[in-house]
């Protein structure tokens, strides 16, 4: 067993810095690099890309990444676990073992843990009874159509955990908790499965999975943190009777201090006396956070409780569709001829039919973003004008596109910019968030050599 474990958090989302993870490798010590790609609107996404090409529906650019580090993954025998997988980890195993062939190693175990997308379920559990109902509203999927796009349920931790028994120098998952990502190689390593140790894990993890949001990132008060160029992402240092000191490589930017830290616990938090997760509950209330030197935060007291006999399901569904729009005005009046602009294209939409669900308008550049806060500016020398629309017609939605760029000659002067193209219609995913018995989902796992 050892005596300490540092796993580091190189992928706060998918379209965080590519670049991050790579830095982690080279920059300083690591037992385990965890990488976070899935938001809820991503599987919807994915899911999509594989319908239209079975190979597909995974986070490529965690293939690029371990195409360009495996011999450094090898060499310092670092140990990665991702939710990469996305719906399809079985071909995104298929292409690491490609750039693993290519560089002729054959000794790599990759594990794969699956089960969460039940989209192909979704009639069998119909008829079992699940309702699906809808955690804020009551509602249940099936009350009416909705045409679903996704359906994935976040799976408890024990698979990828699993995976790591049986030797895998990778883990790829699909639909798990952020959480999840760290709890994993704690409960590998040290044998953790108390509510109380499993609450402490889940603590670090969700410390770790908005990246350097805990480092110095998005903080409030931005300005006291050096060098934001060049930030470091957060490292967990663990040790097997519950020592959890959050920290980052030595010589990277950003900060680690007890507000840091405390801004990321209270993300997404929800209530925090039952922070709900497939693993256990955990009571919020009771961390204690100390500062334990420069850039160094310590995390005590964590309670948790047992887990609930549910799991939660991210389900996604086709809700019509949306477009916006934008130009810049100019000049003397900028916001005057801006609603003009505005006044006239409702206006010339209205005379072919054109009446839509919903419809905005924003006027940026008077205090728009903070209206209430800052008080509009009458006067401003510029204003971005963006229109938007949503409606069950894409053509209509793609109607409405057409209007934006005739302002440029048919509207007040001063249009002065306007760039992108004629908007035309994207499909509006929504979220339904629903609860499953947890005993009607079974995680799969399967760990390979590559080349066996």
């Amino acid at each position: 067993m050892k005596e300490r474990l540092r796993i580091g958090n190189g992928q706060g989302f998918w379209g965080d810095s590519v670049q991050t993870p790579i830095r982690m490798l080279r920059e300083g010590p690591l037992d385990y690099l965890t990488m976070d790609y899935l938001a809820e609107v991503t599987m919807s996404i994915l899911q999509k890309q594989k319908n239209r090409d079975a190979a597909r529906g995974y986070a490529t650019d965690f293939v690029r990444f371990i195409d360009e580090v495996l011999p450094e993954i090898i060499e310092k025998k670092v140990r990665i676990i991702a939710n990469a997988g996305g719906v399809n980890t079985e071909a995104c195993r298929g292409r690491i073992f490609d750039a693993a062939r290519k560089r002729g190693l054959s000794k790599l175990k990759i594990g794969t843990v699956s089960g969460d997308d039940i989209l192909g379920r979704l009639d069998e559990l119909k008829a079992a009874g699940v309702e699906f109902r809808h955690m804020d509203t009551g509602e249940g999927l099936f009350d009416e159509e909705r045409e679903i796009l996704a359906a994935n349920v976040y799976l408890p931790t024990e698979g990828m955990v699993r995976a790591l028994d049986e030797g895998a120098d990778i883990v790829v998952t699909g639909r798990c908790t952020d959480p999840g990502l760290v709890l994993a190689p704690l409960m590998h390593e040290y044998g953790w499965s108390t509510p109380d140790q499993l609450a402490l894990g889940t603590v670090a993890g969700h410390i770790l999975e908005c990246g350097a949001q805990s480092t110095g990132g998005n903080f409030t008060r931005w300005w006291e943190v050096p060098d934001m160029a060049h930030i470091g992402y957060p490292i967990a240092e663990v040790g097997p009777e519950g020592e959890l000191i959050i920290t980052k490589h030595e010589g990277t930017g950003g900060m680690v201090t007890v507000d840091t830290v405390a801004e990321q616990l209270v993300y997404e938090m929800g209530n925090p006396k039952q922070f709900l997760t497939p693993d256990c509950v955990v009571d919020f209330t009771s961390i204690k956070l100390a500062q334990d030197g420069p850039d160094r935060v310590r995390v005590s007291g964590v309670r948790g409780d047992v887990r609930t006999p549910y799991l939660k399901v991210s389900i996604s569904y086709l809700a019509g569709y949306k477009a916006t729009g934008q130009i810049v005005l100019s000049g003397p009046n900028a916001l005057e001829k801006a609603r003009l602009c505005a006044s006239a294209v409702w206006e010339r939409l209205e005379m072919v039919g054109c009446r839509f669900e919903d419809r905005q308008e924003e006027f940026l550049g008077i205090g728009q973003v903070h209206r209430g806060i800052v008080g509009p500016v009458e006067n401003a020398p510029e204003v971005v004008l963006r229109l938007g629309v949503k409606d069950s017609s894409r053509e209509m939605v793609n109607r409405f596109g057409m209007e934006i760029a005739p302002l440029v000659t048919s509207g007040p002067p001063g249009v002065t910019g306007f760039a992108g193209g004629r908007p035309k219609a994207q499909e509006i995913v929504a979220y339904w968030p629903a609860l499953i018995p947890r005993e009607l989902i079974k995680a799969e796992v399967s760990v390979e050599e590559v080349g066996a």
